[in-house]
């Protein structure tokens, strides 16, 4: 926008000194030309008022003249009989059947801008008839005026306006820039305060300055900023209360049902006791679940490079123990240690965490869950996406399962027995998205489910 007002600002100052410079120079240079033809047809008839008389004096006073217009002038005088002879005792002039020449000996006054014979340069030709006192024509004069110092002269007219017409132009693309800068300095300012906005500063704020319009945009998007940034505090709060609130009341319900089955020996009671309990750590786990969604949705944190390797290596070893119970290996294939990934603080351990305790549910005993990385160039920052993938060796999931597999509540068939929330690919899906990146699901190779996380890929650590 900048750029558009200079360059506007610019030409309208352009459009200005064309119309008030260009006609002036015309005018100037027009008036030059005029000027000397003037000069010239007058020192032409002068010159024809002594040829047309016959007497010795203005004889000896036109060969004077003539002489001293070539000695003393940058021109030529030159003149004819009316039979193209010379005019003694003066030479015969040079191309004395020129056009200027005859024009004049027929009693037309010419001025012709152009080659001049006489000269053999480009001049200025004036010829006028010379007439006795009968309006006889006796004779004919042509003086040949060169142009060299006229066109010096309208060189210097067109060069200093031109030279004038780029200094204001340099000085309206200096103003322009100030006042451009001016006229966008709230919108500037508006923009800074979006992007802090998106980066997860709610306390961003724009100065209100600038134009009413302006001011008006800054005040709406201030009370719209400050509206989300209090509801998300709100949100924020309910997310702290709930979790206390929720949790408890849970957790002492699974006590009192432990301390029921400990006193009572009827089986009956103690499988009615098992099932509850079953059903309590299922709510557990569901509240967990509803917790961090509603945690990742009120969250707004600027995401921040995490080395890769390191987190998946951390993940696995706290992982593996779980799968020891079952015999189930977890491995990494081609995780390069140096790469690093943008994404919120806390997300990607919670992502791993989910996808991993899914992986673990639908394998069978002595099965492998593989994590593997490649680079895949061309993503929406320079670095390109790093892909992520979890494959394990369950009984994976049909097109239409993996079309609802992210809906909140969806649960699949696992293979330990245990009732899922329903809330884990979900709420991978969330954290992935908030960090820009993205989650699909595919068929393994040999069976079984293979999760594809692509996240952003921040500049490469240098090898150490």
């Amino acid at each position: 926008m900048i750029k558009q007002l200079i360059v506007s600002y610019v030409l309208l100052v352009a459009v200005a000194l064309t119309a008030f410079t260009v006609p002036v120079a015309f005018t100037l240079t027009a008036q030059l030309r005029g000027d000397t033809e003037a000069s010239v047809r007058r020192e032409a008839r002068a010159v024809a008022l002594l040829l047309a008389s016959d007497d010795p004096a203005s004889r000896r006073a036109l060969t004077s003249l003539v002489r001293a217009y070539r000695d003393q002038s940058p021109g030529v005088a030159d003149v004819i009989t009316s039979e193209h002879t010379a005019v003694a005792p003066l030479p015969l002039p040079q191309a004395p059947g020129d056009e200027a020449f005859n024009r004049a000996l027929e009693g037309h006054t010419t001025a012709h801008w152009g080659l001049a014979p006489a000269l053999g340069e480009e001049g200025l030709v004036v010829s006028v008839p010379a007439r006795d006192p009968a309006g006889t024509v006796v004779g004919a004069v042509r003086i040949s005026y060169p142009t060299a110092d006229i066109n010096r002269r309208l060189w210097l007219i067109w060069g200093f306006r031109a030279i004038l017409a780029f200094g204001v132009l340099g000085v309206a693309a200096i103003l322009g820039t100030l006042v451009a800068l001016r006229l966008t300095r709230p919108l500037r300012q508006l923009n800074d305060m979006a992007s802090k906005f998106s980066a997860g500063d709610l306390t961003a704020r724009s100065p209100v300055t600038g134009p009413p319009e302006t001011q008006t945009l800054a005040r709406t998007l201030n009370s719209g900023a400050e509206r989300l940034d209090t509801l998300i505090s709100a949100q924020r709060i309910f997310v702290a209360d709930a979790s206390h609130q929720l949790r408890t009341p849970l957790t002492a319900l699974r006590l009192s049902l432990d301390n029921i089955a400990d006193g009572v020996d009827d089986d009956l009671v103690h499988e009615d006791v098992d099932q509850a309990t079953a059903e309590v750590v299922r709510m557990s786990r569901l509240v967990n679940g509803l917790l961090i969604l509603a945690r990742a949705e009120a969250k707004v944190a600027a995401a921040e490079p995490v080395p890769l390797g390191e987190l998946v290596a951390e993940r696995l070893d706290v992982w593996r123990s779980a799968g020891d119970e079952r015999n189930v290996r977890f491995t990494a294939d081609a995780v390069d240690e140096r790469v690093s990934v943008l994404v919120s603080p806390g997300h990607l351990e919670q992502v791993l965490d989910n996808v991993l305790s899914n992986a673990l549910e639908v394998s069978p005993d002595g099965a492998t869950i593989t994590l593997r990385t490649s680079h895949v160039s061309g993503g929406s920052n320079p670095e390109g996406l790093e892909l992520l993938e979890i494959l394990d060796q369950g009984p994976g999931m049909s097109a239409a399962e993996q079309s609802r597999a992210f809906d909140r509540f969806w649960r699949g068939q696992g293979l330990t027995g245990k009732g899922g929330s329903g809330l884990g690919l979900a709420i991978v899906k969330q954290l992935v998205t908030d960090d820009g990146g993205g989650v699909t699901l595919a068929d393994a190779p040999g069976g079984g489910l293979c999760v594809r996380i692509s996240l952003r890929r921040a500049a490469p650590r240098s090898g150490g």
